[in-house]
């Protein structure tokens, strides 16, 4: 959808659930569905909903600050905000990881379901559910394929995005009724080892590494996008419950069809849910069902999805590091906007290299990058309840269209379930995250020393807490139950209880440490009071500085 019109502040209330819907749909329901069935078997439908709730509570926090802060790329400024410039880098990064991870892994989900042709060479583009050298190369060319589009003109692909929208709403809507016309197996759901064949806490793994968190990740585009309603203060709560609810239905829907249409020799073939590994799990499926024109339709589908995703993910994933470049810990140079196409080139050229990479090291298979990535997803979330929190106290003339109701209960609850979620992602997933945020702090510490900043000490004060919350949760998940990837020194339980009451310690550190850094003038200047959203630019400066406002906006799957 071309969100040109967003600038204007008349977005209404149904194309704001509109934009929600559309980016939750990328190629999360390409996969989601088939993995968590093999890791969590029937039982997967629960692990949808706690899903939904999860990022319900992670969404309505952001729906405050969001509302207050309508900046393109907010996300990804929260922190700087809230507890100054270090912790601002380091949260943005965290951010900024998580949406440039989307670029290859959307690739990825298309190359995948490309190995379902009839085609030899097609068959050849993935072997044993992970991508061989060939299909390495086809997801690469997708990548510089859509980046490349995205490069020469941002106007040519939100026109392009509107008719992408619309169509793959139908496809996984056909696919259901499809699949249930086909047969429907009511002994799938208890046979095999009954519901939950894996335990309750294949569940919770389900939840963070087979793509829950990763399909529901659209919220943020109305928490983005929101400032520009109409009433964001009604809108933006109203949009994140419907377009978080119509999901969930669709995706449930979309489970159920796959659980009960698998054919009931193939699961005594495979030994239970757990050998059900389809590379393409719709596709596959449709084919052992012989439902042919499903099969093409799907193709079709594995196209339209993931490339209507990246046209936002590719937008977003530049103001990320625009973001980062205007505060200093880049160059300035990633900040400059061209002139006639309205693209930010440099912040483009970066995340294509960070795109590349992931591809190359850990992005084998859509299964393996989207563990990965919903675990660098939970930790940009972290900031969102603390910046309620923060703000509440440091900043309560602050207008608020919308305010999070009991958030003195809800804040710290929000993050302790974050921190609870992280941890399903299992080990050495946690690790792998922390790594990749934490190589952060020593940028952070360079750039502090070439401003003349002496005094690092009081310049990290403000985020201790976030560094010391990813060690010791790591150090929680390298110990913790087998379950949950661990080495098993920590019994099962104990260990879960153990995330949930320090996270509410490292909650009230976060918030204390916000606090004294708004005392000490740490924290960046406001972009409301006096600021760059002040009366004197109001919506007009809610774009890139540089960026022509018909040229401006998100872009949104």
């Amino acid at each position: 959808m071309d969100m040109s019109a967003a600038n204007k502040k008349n977005l209404s209330l149904f194309a704001l659930i509109m934009i929600g819907l559309g980016s939750i749909f990328g190629s999360g329901w390409l996969f989601g569905a088939g993995q968590a069935a093999q890791v969590a078997g029937p039982a997967a439908l629960v692990a949808w909903v706690i899903g939904a709730v999860f990022i319900g509570m992670i969404a309505m926090s952001y729906a405050e600050v969001g509302a207050a802060y309508p900046l393109p790329g907010a996300m990804a400024r929260f922190g700087s905000i809230t507890h100054g410039p270090v912790l601002g880098f380091v949260s943005g990064w965290a951010v900024w990881i998580a949406i440039a991870s989307l670029i290859p892994i959307e690739s990825i989900a298309g190359t995948q379901y490309m190995s379902s042709w009839s085609f030899g060479w097609a068959k050849g583009l993935v072997s044993d559910g992970s991508l061989t050298a060939t299909g390495t190369l086809m997801a690469l060319f997708l990548t510089f394929a859509l980046w490349f589009a995205c490069y020469w003109s941002v106007a040519l692909l939100a026109k392009a995005n509107t008719m992408l929208t619309l169509v793959k709403f139908a496809i996984p809507v056909l696919a259901v009724v499809a699949l249930l016309a086909s047969g429907f197996h009511t002994g799938n759901f208890s046979d095999h080892g009954g519901f939950a064949p894996n335990g309750w806490s294949a569940v919770l793994t389900a939840v963070t590494t087979s793509g829950v968190i990763f399909a529901f990740n659209g919220f943020q585009a109305v928490v983005n996008l929101g400032g520009a309603a109409r009433n964001p203060g009604r809108a933006i709560p109203l949009a994140l419950v419907g377009a978080l609810s119509l999901g969930l239905v669709i995706y449930l829907a979309l489970q159920v069809a796959f659980l009960g249409s698998v054919p009931p020799e193939k699961l005594a073939e495979a030994a239970g849910w757990h050998g059900i590994n389809f590379a393409s799990p719709f596709a596959d499926l449709a084919k052992l069902l012989m439902l042919h024109w499903v099969v093409t339709l799907l193709q079709f589908g594995a196209f339209i999805s993931p490339c209507g995703a990246n046209i936002a993910n590719v937008a977003s994933a530049s103001y990320m590091a625009q973001n980062l470049a205007e505060t200093g810990f880049f160059p300035k140079k990633i900040a400059e906007v061209h002139p006639r196409y309205g693209t930010a080139r440099p912040a483009m050229w970066v995340n294509l290299g960070v795109s590349v990479l992931l591809l190359l090291t850990i992005g084998h298979s859509w299964e393996a990058l989207a563990s990965v990535v919903s675990a660098a997803m939970v930790v940009s979330y972290l900031i969102g309840p603390i910046a309620v929190g923060v703000l509440r106290r440091t900043k309560p003339e602050l207008p608020r269209p919308f305010r999070l109701p009991a958030a003195s209960v809800l804040c710290p609850i929000t993050f302790a379930f974050a921190a609870c979620a992280l941890y399903w992602s299992k080990w050495p997933n946690t690790g792998k995250v922390t790594l990749l945020v934490l190589v952060s702090v020593p940028i952070a510490a360079l750039v502090q020393r070439r401003r003349g900043e002496r005094n690092l000490v009081r310049q990290f004060a403000a985020a201790w807490w976030l560094i010391g919350f990813l060690l010791w949760l790591s150090a929680l998940s390298a110990l913790g139950s087998s379950d949950f990837g661990g080495h098993g020194v920590i019994p099962g339980g104990v260990d879960i209880a153990l995330v949930g009451v320090s996270a509410l310690g490292f909650y009230f550190w976060a918030v204390r440490a916000g606090v004294q850094a708004h005392r000490e003038g740490l924290t960046a200047a406001d972009p409301v009071v006096g600021g760059e959203l002040g009366p004197q630019s109001d919506a007009e400066s809610t774009g890139v500085p540089g960026q022509r406002s018909e040229e401006r906006g998100a872009l949104v799957s």
